[in-house]
This record gives structure tokens, C-alpha cells and sequence, in this order.
């Protein structure tokens, strides 16, 4: 070959731009590379930044393969749908519940006042003695006061020692002993006070008390204990041996519940029969809200110069009782939503695994191609992240239906938290997360060779 036909074929290779190595530019090619392409140009061009796999491909990858088996899908998420609905309608149920709890616990106790004599201890013993005392008139006095809507003079009575009260006049020492109920003076004030309801007879009233009239009202449990449920038959009942006639029975008493099982007679028949020397109590029904200006008027009332010989407990704003209640229903309602949720996250788990066996050969020829074990490992993620953030949202919106049709149902205001709906979606997308971790990480770990092997 002639020496210009050499040059010639020379100038033709180097007119060839050969593409650069991946990654490798051509002057470090140059720079560093092997000897033939040390002057020369490189074989492959670098890779563009817009050509890699990118979050989206990584995105539309996963929902795809979601979309791509319905029946699958749907049962999928049954588990994610269900057990966020069962969170979010159990926590809603809790609030609903506890809201209504609290205020029937409230209803009660903040439209009532106690009046009680101060008492003060006496040396250095723990007994007490009062150091005032209830004046006789006392609900005519408060009734007076604004906000004021019923009073009335309770006094537990103890019987003598041996005494009892029975239903039969003749004692039966082969009877077996039962526990007497309680014996309680009252004035005739006393059902609008303790919100009582007369279900059978009659109450007694200012005559039976002025006249100190043998009579008595039952308790609807100590009636039943008694066997006396009609008062047509003038029954009677023997308080320490002395006949009282029954002429009642009351049930209720929402605010002073200890009275179902009571033996009420009146303040007149009390002062003759047992002594009774003063009141021990004055329970004054109020309406909502008056509990603090009642408090403090009523003891001046009925004590104008020794107002601190008496206390008036009134109703705090929030009862504590109701506080109570409401924490321990929320508490009891999530252990159960969190059961739930643990069942929705273990069938995640469990589709998720059987996709990645089924998908072998296909994780397998991604790898071939290039893929990475964090690009599967991050597939399968967001396939799992997915399909719980669609059942948490599918889930969070049935929980709020199913709680405002039972409170509609119910006649309740529905409580439900706009937080806990709303993290409702993203508590299935952490869900759906967990669950996929481990079946990532096992597609991650499979080799092509013998993935593409076991096709």
C-alpha cells in the first residue's frame, strides 16, 4: 500500500466519532485509557440524566402492575379498607359515646347543690362534729334565689341497736337475715330534688310532715326486696317495730341513685319517732350553669350572720367523673381499632409476598436488563404504600359514615375528629409500607441467573 493510500485510510478513522465509554469523557479517555484509545476517540456516549430510571418510571411501574390484577386489588385492600374503618369508627364511636356519657354525667351533676353543715374536729381525735345547722325551713328559704328550681331536707336515720325493718309484724327467728335498706327523712320536696318519678301511689306532702304522719315511701328496689309492688291494699311496713303505711313507690332518682333502695319517711314523723334533731343535708336542684351563684347565696340565706358554718358544694365545669369514663372508652375502642388494623396490615403482607413469588421471572429479566436491587426493592415499596394509602382513604371515609349513621340512628351529635379522619389515608399508606418491607427485600435479594433459571 502506497503512502498516501496509508494517510488517506488514517484520515478516514479519525473523521469516525466514536461515542465515549459510560461515564468516561473523552479527554479522560485519552488521559488514562488503554493505549489504542489514548489519542483516539471513545465507544458509547454518556448516559442523559432525562433517560435513567427516574422516581416517576419507578411510580408508574408499581401502579401498573397494581391495576393490572382487579380481583387481586380488591381483596387487597378489603384488609387496608377494613381495618381503617374499623380505627377510624371505633375512635369516632369512642368520642361519640364518651361524649354522650359525659354529658349525662354533667346533665346530673351540674344542676345540683349540697348543703351541709361545717364540721371541725375535736382535739386531736379524727372525729368530727358539725359547727352549724340546717334550719327546718330551709327549701322555702332557697327557693327564693335565682336559678333555684326544687330543695329539700335529706337525713340518713340509724335505728336503734337490734332494730330493722321488715314487711311482716311477726320476726321469724328461722328466716334467714337479710340486710335491712336504708332509712332516710325527706322532705316533701324530695322527687323534684333527685329527680325522682312516683311510679306507683302517691308522695307525701307539708300535711304528712306537719302532722308527723305515720307514712312511708319506698325505693323501687327496696320495694321489690320487700314484695310490696301495689299500694291499693293500704300495706304497710315496721320501721324499729312501729307500723308506717305505704303510700308509694319511687323510681329514678338519677342524681342520688343510692335512694332506690331506701325507706323514706317524713322529717315530722322522724323528729317524733327517732329523735331526729336537725337536717343533715339540703340538695337544691338548679338549672344549668347557676351551680357557683347558688353556692355562695345559699348559705347566707339560710345562715345570714354565720354564713361559714355551712358548705355548699357546687358543680365544677367539667366533671371529673366524665373525664374518667371518656379516657377509658378511647382507650378501650383503639386497642381494638389497632387489632383491626394489625389484621389489614398482615394481608398486605401476604399479597405482597405471593406477588413476589408469582413474579419471579419478571424480577429476574429486570435485573438482566440492569436493574438494581434497590430499584425492585423500591417497586414492590411503592406497590405496597400504594394500595394501603387507597385503602386508608377508602377506609377513613366509610369509619366517618358508619359513625354518623349510628349517631343519626341514635339521635346523637357525632364526634369525630377531623385529624383522625384525615391521617385515616396516610396511617394506611405507614401500613401498607411495613407490610411491604420484607417482601422487598426478599425481591431484592433474588438473582437473575437463577431467577430466569426457575422460568
Amino acid at each position: 500500500m502506497s503512502v498516501k493510500g496509508s494517510r488517506r485510510q488514517e484520515r478516514a478513522h479519525r473523521s469516525i466519532a466514536l461515542p465515549p465509554y459510560p461515564g468516561v469523557s473523552a479527554a479522560s479517555a485519552g488521559r488514562d485509557g488503554p493505549a489504542p484509545f489514548r489519542d483516539g476517540p471513545t465507544l458509547l456516549p454518556d448516559v442523559a440524566a432525562t433517560d435513567r430510571f427516574s422516581a416517576q418510571d419507578l411510580v408508574a411501574e408499581a401502579t401498573a402492575d397494581i391495576g393490572s390484577r382487579p380481583a387481586r386489588l380488591v381483596m387487597t385492600l378489603l384488609g387496608t379498607v377494613l381495618g381503617i374503618a374499623s380505627l377510624v369508627a371505633t375512635l369516632g364511636f369512642a368520642q361519640t359515646a364518651a361524649a354522650q356519657v359525659a354529658r349525662q354525667f354533667d346533665g346530673l351533676a351540674l344542676t345540683q347543690v349540697v348543703v351541709t353543715p361545717a364540721e371541725a374536729r375535736t382535739g386531736s381525735s379524727e372525729k368530727t362534729v358539725p359547727t352549724g345547722r340546717l334550719p327546718w325551713n330551709a327549701p322555702e328559704r332557697v327557693q327564693l334565689l335565682a336559678g333555684v328550681e326544687s330543695a329539700a331536707l335529706i337525713t340518713p336515720i340509724e335505728l336503734p341497736e337490734g332494730e330493722t325493718i321488715t314487711a311482716v309484724p311477726v320476726n321469724d327467728p328461722s328466716a334467714p337475715q337479710v340486710t335491712a335498706p336504708t332509712l332516710v327523712a325527706a322532705s316533701s320536696g324530695f322527687p323534684a330534688a333527685v329527680g325522682a318519678d312516683v311510679v306507683t301511689g302517691r308522695f307525701f306532702d307539708d300535711g304528712h310532715d306537719d302532722r308527723r304522719d305515720r307514712v312511708v315511701v319506698l325505693g323501687v328496689d327496696a320495694a321489690e326486696r320487700m314484695g310490696i309492688n301495689r299500694v291499693d291494699s293500704q300495706p304497710s311496713v315496721f320501721i324499729a317495730g312501729l307500723a308506717y303505711s305505704v303510700i308509694g313507690i319511687v323510681d329514678g332518682m338519677e342524681r342520688r341513685g343510692e335512694f332506690r333502695d331506701a325507706v323514706i319517711i317524713p322529717d315530722g314523723a322522724a323528729r317524733a319517732d327517732f329523735g331526729l334533731e336537725a337536717p343533715a343535708e339540703l340538695t337544691i336542684g338548679i338549672v344549668l350553669g347557676a351551680g357557683p351563684q347558688v353556692a355562695e347565696q345559699s348559705v347566707v340565706a339560710l345562715q345570714p350572720d354565720a354564713p361559714e358554718s355551712l358548705e355548699a358544694q357546687a358543680p365544677s365545669a367539667t366533671s371529673e367523673l366524665s373525664r374518667d369514663v371518656r379516657a377509658d372508652v378511647n382507650v378501650v375502642f383503639l386497642i381494638l381499632g389497632a387489632i383491626a388494623l394489625l389484621a389489614g396490615g398482615l394481608g398486605i403482607a401476604n399479597v405482597t409476598l405471593l406477588s413476589v413469588m408469582e413474579r419471579v421471572g419478571e424480577i429476574g429479566l429486570r435485573r438482566a436488563l440492569g436493574a438494581t436491587r434497590r430499584q425492585i426493592a423500591a417497586q414492590f415499596m411503592v406497590e405496597s404504600v400504594v394500595i394501603g394509602f387507597i385503602g386508608g382513604l377508602i377506609g377513613a371515609a366509610l369509619g366517618v359514615g358508619a359513625v354518623v349513621a349510628v349517631a343519626v340512628i341514635q339521635g346523637w351529635p357525632p364526634q369525630t375528629d377531623p385529624v383522625v379522619a384525615g391521617c385515616g389515608a396516610l396511617l394506611g399508606a405507614v401500613v401498607g409500607c411495613g407490610a411491604g418491607w420484607y417482601p422487598a427485600r426478599r425481591a431484592a435479594r433474588i438473582e437473575p441467573v437463577a431467577a430466569l433459571r426457575g422460568v
